[in-house]
């Protein structure tokens, strides 16, 4: 059972097309998170779902029933914009039970509601506040509320911590991993902050330039991205992509040269020779080693406390990084060398694919 289905969704702004045969199965009570860079579509893609912009062509399904043609009123799906948009004259029940009162609930169900809702968000003691008087954690939740009132099917939000401070960012995103468990809601949120899509999503789908690059688990894209964009996308810092070729191999074991360096790497894979690779190799996987076939010159370093990241130019001529555990105490020009081991190897097409 499916909560909605996309079918080969489009949308088009006149001739500029925005999103590109879009194929995507939500399944209920599920958290998923579109993350992509800015202007990918993840926004519109939201709104289509929401009502708020029409689809150009495809389908939408929520459950059994078509919905593409529905009026956003009648899809049962609440949406939490960027912007808290509360209203600062109603204290915070009056903002909670807004929607309930448009839809002309008794007093007293309206009052039980926003009393259950307060409790699920912790707001019980400011519900006679208004907007101004709370902090901006405060409204975010208050804002979320008001979705929860009608006890839609599917809840959408669309970049709600973007306006957070760091620490009230990573406060937030502790309450809605607690409030999607409790409630088991279907919820579909939107971000470019990949940081926030790996701690939140049961499943990750990432966008670029109006369609899906991939869709997985965040530990899935993690250890096998599909592409390279991907691959630098997902992971802080991206993933380092180093020039190779296959030139030689042998029954089982193949031998990685890296270009522009006398150095090779071996992988016991089965690998059709090729003159155009990209090696991938993710900046934690990288261990400092005096004989490392990755060499470089340290070009600058970023002291952490619980990591240090080293910053240097490969023999390949590519600019790449280290993470370290700890605290590392090395200078701008030394030569650095690292290994990794094989299972961290990512091999990617000229074109971008992953191809082991």
């Amino acid at each position: 059972m499916t909560a909605l289905s996309l079918k080969n969704i489009n949308k088009s702004f006149g001739e500029i097309q925005v999103i590109r045969d879009i194929n995507l199965d939500i399944k209920p009570g599920e958290f998923v998170v579109f993350v992509g860079p800015s202007g990918c579509g993840k926004s519109t893609l939201l709104r289509m779902i929401a009502g708020l912009e029409e689809i150009s062509s495809g389908e939408f399904w929520i459950q059994d029933r078509r919905a593409d043609q529905l009026p956003a009123s009648e899809r049962d799906i609440a949406m939490v914009f960027q912007s808290y948009a509360l209203y600062p004259h109603m204290t915070l029940a009056e903002n909670i039970g807004f929607p309930l009162r448009l839809g002309k609930q008794p007093k007293e169900i309206i009052e039980k509601k926003v009393q259950e809702i307060a409790s699920i968000l912790r707001l019980e003691k400011f519900l006679d506040r208004k907007p101004g008087q709370i902090s901006g954690g405060q409204r975010q939740r208050v804002a979320i509320g008001r979705a929860l009132a009608r006890d839609p099917k599917v809840i959408l939000l669309d970049e709600p911590l973007s306006n957070l401070d760091a620490a009230l960012r990573l406060e937030m995103r502790i309450e809605l991993a607690k409030l999607h468990k409790q409630l088991e809601a279907t919820m579909i949120y939107v971000t470019h902050d990949q940081v926030e899509a790996m701690t939140l999503a049961d499943r990750i789908v990432i966008l670029n330039n109006g369609e899906i690059a991939q869709v997985g688990s965040p530990l899935d894209l993690y250890t096998k991205p599909a592409n390279t964009f991907v691959a630098e996308f997902i992971g802080s810092p991206k993933m380092n992509l180093f020039p190779a070729s296959i030139t030689e191999g042998h029954p089982g074991e193949t031998k990685i040269n890296l270009i522009g360096s006398s150095s090779n790497l071996m992988i016991n894979k089965d690998i059709e020779p090729n003159n155009e690779l990209h090696l991938g190799i993710r900046p934690e996987h990288m261990t400092p080693s005096d004989e490392g076939v990755i060499k470089g010159i340290v070009t600058s370093t970023e002291q952490l406390g619980s990591d240090t990241y080293i910053y240097f130019d490969s023999e390949t001529k590519e600019q790449a990084v280290a993470r370290l555990n700890g605290i590392t105490v090395i200078r701008t020009g030394e030569k650095i060398s690292f290994d990794a081991s094989q299972e961290h190897y990512h091999l990617f097409s000229p074109g971008g694919d992953r191809i082991n």
